[in-house]
């Protein structure tokens, strides 16, 4: 696999070179590469910030630091993997109905290749074209594993169906997603009402708040996570999961949030069988201050990595 190494900081500094997700090969879709990671820079869908259309690009300058020996997981990612930057998916900046069509054709044709994925975002409407393709690629929903500030389970906004805090909704309606299967993390107020919990309430998605995870201590609380080994699972990351100490440069931010350790925790404790795709959304690199939200950003598409490399 010595084709799929990073290029090395002794030859090229770290500051210096064509940048790539942690300087690994830029390849064509088509190449041998089992798990691509692709950049989607849209933001048509945000409410508030915009900006995280320029989240990919930055984040594949800061992930020159990257380094490929997970010490938590005793784990050399290049010796399980051929991981490689396929570059960015199309998208058209003004148009949300023809980004999904886009979004979802570029990564239905990469999961027919039987290559796997790691979209980095770009805003979080995005993920649900990416649920599209993987459904219609497997042929069944998966368990979505979610990481936000928020649920995502909210309504239309302005008169527009599709924005950055609708996908779960979407993804349960369109039979993309189990969901008592499913989990999300980091999720904390405010909420407009107390109605806004009735999505998940109803369709009896695992919700684990802030609150939850700090009453038990980090430890007690993965230990107590399920398996995940029978169907599918999709992993997706909002870097508003952090509290804004950690990721200032995001779209949304909400106080009280998770801690980089603790995400980092979190996704070193899945037991996950089938890891089928993952993405991470709604970096806005011109609210990032001294790369902070960044840099989290590449220490979660890191272990990603290296839970493909895991499932392996």
């Amino acid at each position: 696999m010595s084709e799929y190494k990073p290029l090395p900081g002794r030859d090229f500094p770290r500051f210096s070179a064509i940048k790539t997700f942690f300087r690994l090969p830029h390849v064509d879709i088509d190449a041998d590469y089992e798990l691509g990671i692709v950049g989607v820079p849209f933001d048509g869908g945000v409410s508030y910030r915009p900006g995280a259309r320029f989240g990919p690009t930055r984040i594949r300058e800061v992930s020159s630091l990257g380094r490929v020996y997970n010490w938590g997981r005793h784990q050399s990612f290049v010796e399980k993997l051929k991981v490689a930057d396929l570059g960015d998916c199309p998208t058209v900046p003004i148009d949300l109905k023809q980004t999904y069509e886009k979004i979802e054709a570029y990564f239905l044709n990469l999961l027919s290749k039987n290559k796997k994925f790691i979209a980095v975002g770009g805003d979080h409407s995005t993920t649900l074209p990416l649920l599209r393709a993987v459904k219609k690629n497997l042929g069944r929903p998966v368990q979505l594993i979610h990481f936000d500030a928020h649920l995502d389970t909210y309504p239309a906004a302005w008169g527009c169906e599709y924005h950055h805090g609708a996908f779960v909704r979407h993804a349960v309606e369109e039979g993309l997603i189990l969901p008592e299967k499913s989990h999300q993390f980091g999720i904390r107020g405010p909420l407009a009402g107390s109605d806004d919990l009735d999505f998940v309430t109803k369709h009896k998605i695992n919700v684990h708040t802030v609150d939850d995870i700090r009453r038990k201590g980090i430890f007690e609380f993965v230990d107590a996570l399920p398996e995940f080994n029978d169907d599918p699972v999709y992993i997706s990351f909002d870097i508003d999961c952090l509290d804004p100490a950690y990721a200032p440069g995001t779209g949304t931010p909400v106080p009280g949030g998770l801690t980089t350790y603790e995400t980092q925790q979190i996704l070193r404790s899945l037991k996950i069988k089938n890891l089928v795709a993952c993405d991470l959304v709604e970096v806005c690199p011109a609210y990032d201050q001294s790369e902070i939200t960044c840099l989290a950003a590449l220490d979660s598409i890191f272990e990603f990595i290296g839970l493909f490399a895991q499932a392996k």
